[in-house]
């Protein structure tokens, strides 16, 4: 979901232990996510006329998050990890603003208009820019988000619950097989908002979630709360850039889960060389797969696993002199089966 990297206790794969477990979650979610929150946010366009209901409630959950004016504070909660943060979106004659900043670890703010999404980093007094649709929470669908009728069972439970001193409306959404999570929504009666989100487990207990603790929604959030806290007047300004490619012609063999269909394929520079990466939905969930090359000097066969916290679940393997990483809050076996049963098959004159 576009909620985040979404409780139950948190448990490895079945796989080789990585014995630098932290140091390489944070390289990787670092490369995976970039500039992006503790949520990822995903190239998404606005779904299209819909006439499921479930799928046009989930539609006015959305709308809501990119149509109206609201300042809050929410929490997000992965695994024995707790982040904060301090949201204002508006919306004016030029589309939408939105600013972000993070309330706990390294300072962080994140300042939107439309599609163009500036990360501030203060202790390296840089600012990131990238330049694509970027939906995080409360926005929820990905994608146009047409299958998820055909992959979850909608279930609109009775009653009321309350939160951020709101009412909301309980909505759960149930996998239909064991390639993804499942989800209970709590959105305000009154506007649609989505104010809470919860990952839940096989067994229907929570793994994770994110949840307003403040919320003001209309026209009393102040435009003035937009403004960022730094002056980033003499700070260096990077721009990311991204490659649309296609992996297949490059002659990679990637499997996708049941319902998943791709959204997003390009390639980037780094450090290490070109990365690939790859992103894949089911309106939903999303996984990410990442390609790098090989480096003998740098890695190591201790690197070569899993790993877990909260729904994120990350499997790596090497094809050949490739690192292949795939990521997502999905079941460890949906990525460890992507990560295992890809294929690369070198085109002829590479």
């Amino acid at each position: 979901m576009a909620m985040g990297f979404s409780g139950a206790s948190t448990k490895s794969l079945p796989s080789q232990a990585l014995n630098h477990h932290g140091a390489w979650v944070y390289r990787v979610m670092l490369l995976a996510l970039a500039c992006a929150l503790v949520q990822p946010a995903w190239s998404a366009e606005p779904p299209k006329a819909v006439v499921d209901p479930a799928l046009a409630m989930l539609q006015k959950i959305q709308d809501a998050a990119r149509k109206l004016d609201y300042s809050g504070v929410y929490t997000y909660q992965q695994g024995g990890m707790m982040v904060s943060s301090r949201i204002v979106h508006l919306v004016d004659g030029t589309g939408e603003r939105e600013r972000i900043e993070m309330l706990d670890g390294a300072p962080r703010e994140y300042l939107r208009h439309n599609e163009t999404t500036q990360c501030l980093l203060p202790e390296k007094k840089t600012v990131l820019v990238e330049r694509r649709r970027g939906d995080r929470f409360p926005a929820l669908i990905l994608g146009e988000g047409k299958a998820i009728p055909e992959n979850y069972h909608f279930n609109q439970k009775s009653g009321l619950s309350r939160i951020a001193g709101r009412e909301c409306s309980v909505i759960e959404l149930l996998p239909k097989d064991g390639h993804r999570y499942g989800y209970r929504l709590c959105a305000d009666t009154k506007t649609s908002l989505l104010l809470k989100a919860q990952t839940l487990g096989p067994q229907g207990g929570v793994i994770d979630q994110i949840s307003f603790n403040s919320i003001q929604i209309g026209e009393k959030v102040p435009s003035a709360q937009l403004a960022s806290s730094w002056n980033t007047k003499s700070w260096e300004v990077i721009e990311t850039v991204m490659t649309p490619i296609d992996l297949t012609k490059s002659g990679w063999r990637i499997p996708f889960p049941a319902g998943y269909q791709a959204v997003t394929q390009v390639s980037r520079p780094m450090k290490r060389g070109q990365v690939n990466q790859l992103v894949i939905t089911d309106g939903l969930a999303a996984i990410s797969v990442f390609i790098e090359p090989y480096d003998t000097e740098r890695n190591s066969p201790l690197f070569n696993g899993a790993v877990s916290s909260g729904a994120m679940n990350i499997f790596r393997t090497r094809i050949g002199e490739h690192w292949l990483t795939a990521l997502g809050e999905v079941p460890p076996e949906t990525v460890r089966d992507i990560a295992e049963h890809t294929e690369y098959v070198p085109l002829p004159g590479r």
